[in-house]
Formats: C-alpha cells, structure tokens, sequence
C-alpha cells in the first residue's frame, strides 16, 4: 500500500492533457478504504483544500452541497478583462518602481556555500508564542494602529537586516486574494505573492519601520 501511494504521489502532472488533481481509493476491507488525492498547485490552494475536506465530510453525511454562484473560470475571465489596458501599465509601474534596484538574493551568513542551481527543497520551523508574549505583541500592533502580522513582519526585517548588515530587504509573502464573497467557497489557485520591500536606512527606530511597513504592505495589497 504505501509503495503504491508513494508511486501515486512521486508521478508528475502532465498539465497539457490531464486535469490538474487526481485521485486514488484504495480499498483495505469492506469497511476500509485509504482515498490519496493528489492536486496540483496551478488548481488550488491552501484555501481551496479545507472548502475541499469540508465539503468531503459533508457528502459523506449525504448533505447536498448549494450550486456556486460562480466557477473559478468565470473569476479567470473576468480577471483577464480587468488586469489590461492602462490598468495593468499602472499596476506593472509600481513594481517596476518597488523593485528597482533591490537585493537579487539575501547575503545571509549560512553555515554551507549556496548550491550553484536552487532547487526547491526546504524547511520549515513551527512554534508557539507563550501565551503573554502573544498578549503584548496584540496590545503593542493596537496601539501603533497595525496588523499583528506587520509587526511580526517588521521585526522579521529588521532581524534579517541585523544579519545581512544589509539596509534594504525584501521578504515574500502570501495574501489570501480572494477580494469578493463569490470566491470563497471556490476551489482554484488564488493565492497571490507579493514581495515587501523595506529600507532601513539611516537607522530607523522600530516604530518607523513598522508604520513603513504597514504602507509598504497597504500599498501592495491594493
């Protein structure tokens, strides 16, 4: 069995003729079943899988699940329409102009040389903030008129500027991007990513960087 779900998940998508998600029942017994689905990224999205195992537990109930009022290809349409003309030059200059002259890579001190071609193997590490500390981060992002997530995003940048002795950082992150009720209970790829530039030149104290942070972010979002 987990010779076939490792073969099931290592076979790439040919995109050009077969849809991008795939599944497989594996059956065990009469009452035991293992179901591997294996969707590609150009298809969903971290959003788009809990509407996808929440609706899963819903058939299995035998719930009928509402008609969409929208597919996603009506969303690709319609973004199609709205991102050209000079609408799409305004939007194309502000990156240009966000971008210009940034940092190819992050000089971080690593205890290894960089390999020669990036691949796209990584790691990640998760943790959980005590429980105060979460407190004091919410009370502090309040009372400067931020997101937790700027600040958390401010102290990110300045401790990778601490490390790159470098005054100019850019960081990529993800937004949801689903703007409208009608997309969310799509299942599509929505998520877009957008790299946040900040510059902390002149040795800014933290609040400055963070208000540059919150009107980098703001300014990126729309």
């Amino acid at each position: 069995t987990l010779a076939v779900i490792a073969a099931s998940a290592a076979r790439p998508f040919a995109l050009g003729s077969e849809p991008g998600f795939r599944a497989l029942l594996i059956k065990l017994s009469e009452q035991n079943h293992i179901l591997l689905l294996n969707v590609h990224h150009i298809v969903s999205d971290g959003w788009s899988m809990a509407i996808l195992f929440r609706e899963l537990g819903l058939l299995y109930q035998r719930v009928s699940l509402p008609e969409l009022p929208i597919q996603y290809a009506d969303y690709a349409v319609w973004q199609k329409n709205w991102l050209q003309g000079q609408r799409l030059e305004a939007l194309l200059a502000y990156w240009r102009n966000h971008l210009a002259g940034a940092p190819d890579v992050l000089e971080l001190p690593l205890d290894r040389p960089r390999p020669p071609v990036q691949g796209s193997r990584g790691e990640k590490v998760s943790f959980v903030l005590p429980a105060d500390l979460s407190d004091r981060l919410q009370n502090s992002s309040r009372c400067e008129g931020v997101t937790s997530f700027m600040m958390q995003l401010a102290a990110f940048q300045a401790l990778l500027a601490r490390l790159t002795q470098r005054g100019d950082v850019v960081v990529g992150t993800d937004l949801a991007n689903r703007t409208r009720v009608e997309t969310e209970g799509l299942i599509g790829f929505f998520v877009n990513l957008l790299p946040v530039r900040t510059r902390l030149l002149g040795n800014p104290t933290f609040s400055e960087l963070l208000h540059q942070v919150k009107e980098v972010m703001l300014e990126a979002y729309a």
